[in-house]
């Protein structure tokens, strides 16, 4: 790569007087803009060394690769005056003269609440949607599928309970997650839920029944009638007795002597919130999740098909504000009362627009002649069909315009449908054309008609529209020339590359593929094909026999040399390079020899994770070119130096 080129490029591209601050991590330039407007997106979009870029958090970002950012970045500084950040001192650069968003911070915290109990509330919400196809009536005949083969009944019994579970302790799933993310034990969080889904309490369910007619059991504290009520299927109340036992227990750590804090902090910690939950927080907060339940049924009720097709149409824009991060907890209570509720109106919408961007996309494909954007389109077309719109909606949609405004069109259309039909949710489930199998069973039917209208209506004004206005540039077929050059000179394949080699994982943990991070950079592959690892533990190994080729200050991310010609980038969580190196260890620079399973250095995950950061680590195949194809062996749970990926 030409450092100085590509330097040259981004600055003329953004405007050397537009850049308020720069910085760079392991793989992009992070650029503060007045603004980013001004930006010729062409230019960036057309340099073949450029990966991609996107814009987040008021910062703009531009893909270069490991090795080769700091170099282009030492390349601009050098011929600018632009003022030099950290990372850290870039994001506050970038808020500066921001006012704080309320609704956004709110809306940051319930998706770190939710984001990661929402594995369990999916399998059990699917487990359910099998259970409701096996026990419903006048699906397959007039009799349920366990009443015409009665032999299968345990086995139906067996996967309600399992699908019941996650939403019979909900609370315990909640308050773990939410206690943690206030900074508090998330054990203690999960301890303190317990006690509110007691089987020695009134079954949160039959609370209002007990109330109404007298049969509510009391407790005496002091001459005060507490009411021996649970919570089960609760989603506020829960969340208020997290934060007030986190927040007591931060202040006992802090004013209780070290050699009484481990015994006496716990315990008074759950005493005292456990008084308040039952006396004071628990029945106010109750009324209120009552409240918000009954307003969006009366909601639902009342603005109806209408309503849905507003909403159906305006899904795709919430999605990249990042409001639709609120809608778990929002469809938790829906489903934890799905008996009065009868279900979500919300994940069918969210799929019908998911499935209208894919269908724009795809048709995006099919017309435009520049081959960087087809490919793209076609892989974001299936993944949004799929449930993932990210890379349809900012790779793709946006960028052109038309794309995205005639999904939303398709979408509001067919959640007009979902209205008429009432189709409503009975589990959480991905928000996707085979989202049918979390919509009530005798209800699937209208789900998959409106979502064959949103594609067809969406792909066909997508079609239509930019067989006319497509940009000129989306329909010149891409010279095989790169500045000046063949690409053939500049794309050679480098002859140490073997004809096959195998990447082990680095770390222990959970095998996800890479579409599923959340980082564009990353789920868009702009930075080469691989595999991401949600660990459990804190070791971090050598995948390869080679060489360090890049090493970092921030001690994040790892860029290794394979001595069989792989360039692999192990990137440790997202977002991280913030923390400046904190929570990291680093046993090898720059230029060392390593072999396969000596290890590179450590993350404190637990630390990070408390300092708001996503730990999920990527392994990246970065000279992906040079293979046939990079495949990902494993989704399954993996130990470091298990096989995780075959280059061909």
């Amino acid at each position: 790569m030409d450092h100085k080129r590509v330097a040259e490029t981004v600055l003329k591209a953004v405007g050397e007087d537009n850049i308020v601050a720069a910085a760079h991590c392991a793989t992009r330039l992070r650029l503060v803009l007045k603004d980013s407007s001004k930006v010729d997106q062409a230019m960036l979009d057309n340099d073949d060394d450029i990966k991609g870029t996107f814009e987040s958090d008021g910062q703009y970002q531009v893909i270069v690769g490991p090795g080769d950012v700091n170099k282009v970045y030492a390349e601009m500084t050098s011929m600018t005056d632009i003022k030099e950040a950290s990372t850290d001192n870039l994001k506050e650069i970038a808020q500066e003269g921001q006012k704080k968003n309320p609704i956004m911070a709110l809306v940051k915290v319930l998706s770190d609440i939710f984001v990661p109990i929402i594995p369990a509330l999916v399998a059990g919400g699917l487990l359910m949607a099998i259970n409701n196809i096996l026990t419903s009536p006048n699906l397959f005949g007039p009799q349920s599928v366990v009443e015409m083969y009665p032999a299968i009944a345990d086995l139906s019994e067996i996967i309600n309970l399992l699908a019941s579970a996650p939403f019979a302790f909900l609370p315990v799933l909640i308050g773990f997650s939410a206690t943690q993310r206030f900074g508090g034990n998330g054990y203690l969080g999960a301890a303190m839920a317990m006690a509110m889904v007691m089987p020695d309490l009134i079954n949160g369910n039959d609370v209002a029944t007990a109330m109404a007619d007298g049969s509510m059991p009391y407790w005496n504290i002091f001459g005060l009638p507490v009411a021996q009520a649970g919570y089960q299927g609760s989603v506020i109340p829960v969340l208020a007795v997290s934060y007030i036992l986190a927040n007591l227990e931060k202040f006992f750590h802090k004013h209780i002597p070290n050699a009484f804090d481990f015994t006496f902090t716990p315990m008074l910690s759950i005493i005292i919130t456990g008084l308040l939950t039952f006396i004071i927080v628990g029945p106010i907060m109750r009324i209120v999740s009552d409240g918000v339940t009954d307003g969006l049924v009366w909601l639902y009720d009342t603005a109806g098909a209408a309503g849905l097709g507003i909403f159906g149409f305006l899904y795709s824009p919430i999605v990249i504000t990042g409001l639709h991060q609120s809608f778990p907890a929002i469809e938790t209570a829906l489903l934890a009362n799905v008996e009065q509720t009868g279900g979500t109106f919300i994940f069918p919408v969210a799929s019908m627009a998911n499935i209208a961007q894919g269908g724009a996309a795809i048709a995006v494909f099919l017309i435009t002649k520049r081959q960087k954007t087809k490919n793209l389109a076609s892989s974001a077309g299936v993944s949004a069909m799929l449930g993932i719109t990210e890379p349809a909606i900012f790779g793709v949609n946006l960028k052109l315009r038309f794309p995205f405004f005639c999904a939303m069109i398709a979408s509001g259309i067919a959640s007009v449908l979902i209205g008429l039909f009432h189709v409503l949710a009975v589990a959480m489930g991905p928000a996707s054309i085979i989202g049918f199998i979390s919509i009530s069973a005798t209800e699937i039917p209208s789900f998959l008609l409106s979502g064959v209208l949103s594609f067809v209506i969406a792909f066909a004004l997508t079609f239509v529209y930019g067989k006319r206005k497509m940009p000129a540039s989306e329909m010149v077929e891409e010279e095989s020339t790169n500045n000046g050059k063949q690409t053939d000179d500049t794309k050679t394949k480098s002859p140490s590359v073997a004809a096959v080699e195998t990447i082990v994982s680095p770390v222990a943990g959970q095998a996800q593929a890479l579409k599923d991070v959340a980082d564009p950079v990353f789920s868009q592959e702009m930075m080469g094909k691989g595999i991401a690892i949600i660990p459990d533990s804190d070791e971090v190994y050598s995948p390869v026999d080679g060489v360090v080729s890049v090493a970092y200050d921030s001690k994040h991310a790892y860029g290794l040399q394979s001595d069989d010609g792989a360039e692999v980038l192990i990137h440790l969580g997202i977002d991280t390079v913030n923390l400046e190196g904190q929570h990291f260890t680093a046993n090898y620079q720059k230029d060392d020899r390593v072999k396969k399973g000596d290890l590179l250095g450590t993350m404190d995950r637990a630390a990070i994770q408390k300092a708001g950061y996503d730990d999920t680590v990527m392994v990246i195949v970065t000279n992906t070119a040079n293979y046939n194809d990079v495949v990902a062996l494993t989704n399954e749970k993996i130990a470091s130096g298990d096989n995780i990926l075959e280059l061909e």
